[in-house]
């Protein structure tokens, strides 16, 4: 079975992303693709040759400059240095991956024909993604308004033969990558540079990206959590179904299925309790955890839709014989669902934290901080403080971009989304998250060992004894940093069949 993905106007999901992704699969484009670009570059071709009238970005300048007309013997010039003059992106070096879910929208965005580029400037794309020769991409400098324009311009230099990428394991000038493969750089025509470099792909591949982990990490949270309920001695009871078809949002009703499944067989669940109540860290996961899973699945259907659509501007219109300039460049449907994003995942690492402090407490017959001879042990006093540290820093982090608003380019873009931004301070946010729970499942495992000889089910033991493979249990004090690295490579490297996520 071939390993491509055929680039066309069939629906492309998170899930078939991460496939393509994950699969390492080659792109190519489809035969309806390639037909719709020619035709809409064909289409504007003619239509240069008798339009006078000014049309924006075509023949014209951008920005506010939009009203200084360009003769048609300087329009590869005009998209030139549009290029070129926008390429002021600063900061650290977007990372590769997500790079190269940049190169796969960009990609698809052109395809469907309503942006007047030629075929061989998203050929050359294709060429890119297919040999992974990755621009070097900064994290700022987009407003997430007027498209990602910084971070597009420094993805499209390389076309034409400027900037630097990634390629064969080290950084180099795109000139040289390109005189490797005998590739000469892209000739420009009208509209091109405006195409490339208007959209919302910077945007569009952190949120994919996003929601590819967050989805791994929302059913890692309800592992990690069940293992603490285990370890805390807590009760089933609040998981049971009837509580939750009574108040029946979805992401409650996963989460309180998925834990029950989690701990079917356990001897440490099942036994009887000398406790009414847990803390609500524990008895409240379906409905905290349950909130984030359905933000998630919010935030899903936005960029669902955002990477099947066009975002730059203006827009080629063959059959009404229109070219039209509007907004769709404008960030805003993703700025707030970053934001939201970055709340929901900020707290699962809340209430994961609360967990680790309810575990090191000295309850329900745990030693404090769960290690032999407290005192002249400290045990995991400590990754507490850590945990508690990182989840402020999300609170922070997790203070929306999206109600903020800067004026630009002379006041002709008076409204920005900062959807950029938003991006940004999300990956900050899950990265972090993936620590804290790192932190929790250190503690969990810890703590669960106390509970010895009773077993929790099988699927917990079988998790717990691949992670101990990797992080032994700690019977007097050491260095915990290489613990908590060492347990973040665990669930890095943890693999869930899309079938379990689903």
């Amino acid at each position: 079975m071939e390993n491509i993905h055929y680039i066309s106007s069939e629906i492309l999901s998170i899930e078939i992303l991460d496939q393509i992704i994950s699969q390492g699969k080659k792109l190519e484009l489809s035969e309806e693709a390639k037909v719709n670009i020619q035709k809409c570059r064909d289409f504007l071709d003619k239509k240069m040759e008798s339009h006078e009238d000014p049309i924006y970005g075509i023949n014209t300048g951008f920005g506010s400059l939009y009203n200084i007309k360009i003769t048609n013997e300087n329009l590869t010039k005009l998209q030139e240095n549009l290029v070129m003059s926008h390429a002021c992106g600063t900061g650290d070096e977007v990372p590769k991956d997500i790079v190269k879910i940049m190169l796969l929208l960009k990609i698809q965005s052109l395809s469907y024909g309503y942006s007047g580029v030629q075929l061989e400037t998203v050929e050359r794309l294709v060429d890119f993604y297919n040999h992974e020769i990755f621009p070097i991409v900064y994290e700022q400098g987009s407003l997430g308004a007027s498209g990602d324009l910084a971070p597009l311009a420094h993805l499209s230099l390389p076309l034409i033969g400027l900037g630097k990428v990634f390629y064969n394991g080290k950084k180099q000038d795109a000139s040289q990558v390109l005189k490797q493969f005998s590739w000469n750089p892209i000739q420009l025509k009208s509209k091109e540079g405006l195409a490339l470099l208007n959209g919302t792909q910077f945007m569009s591949a952190y949120g994919s990206y996003l929601l590819i982990k967050a989805t791994k990490y929302s059913y890692l949270a309800d592992l990690i959590g069940a293992i603490s309920l285990e370890a805390f001695d807590g009760r089933i009871d609040p998981f049971n179904e009837l509580i939750h078809f009574i108040r029946p949002h979805k992401g409650q009703i996963v989460t309180a299925k998925r834990i029950t499944e989690f701990l079917e067989g356990s001897e440490i669940i099942s036994r009887k309790k000398q406790h009414v109540q847990d803390p609500y860290s524990f008895r409240c996961i379906p409905q905290v955890h349950g909130a984030s899973k359905d933000t998630i699945d919010y935030v899903k259907k936005v960029f669902k839709t955002e990477i099947n659509s066009v975002t730059d501007n203006p827009n080629v219109f063959i059959e009404t014989d229109q070219i039209i300039s509007g907004g769709n460049f404008h960030g805003q449907p993703l700025a707030l669902a970053l934001d939201f994003l970055g709340i929901a995942l900020a707290e699962l690492g809340n209430i994961s934290e609360r967990r680790t402090y309810q575990l090191i407490s000295g309850l329900r017959g745990l030693p404090a901080f769960l290690v032999d001879n407290p005192g002249l042990n400290s045990g995991f006093m400590i990754p507490q403080y850590t945990a508690a540290s990182i989840v402020s820093q999300n609170k922070q982090l997790a203070t929306p971009a999206s109600v903020d608003s800067i004026v630009s380019s002379n006041g002709q873009e008076d409204h920005v989304s900062m959807g950029a931004n938003g991006a940004t301070k999300t990956l900050r946010i899950i990265d972090n998250l993936e620590r804290i729970l790192a932190i929790e499942l250190m503690n969990a495992s810890q703590a669960i060992h106390f509970r010895d000889p009773l077993k929790s089910s099988d699927f917990i033991e079988m998790f717990l004894k691949a992670y101990r493979k990797e992080v032994p249990l700690v019977n007097e004090d050491r260095i915990l940093h290489y613990d908590i690295e060492n347990t973040i490579s665990f669930l890095k490297s943890f693999q869930i069949d899309d079938e379990t996520l689903n």
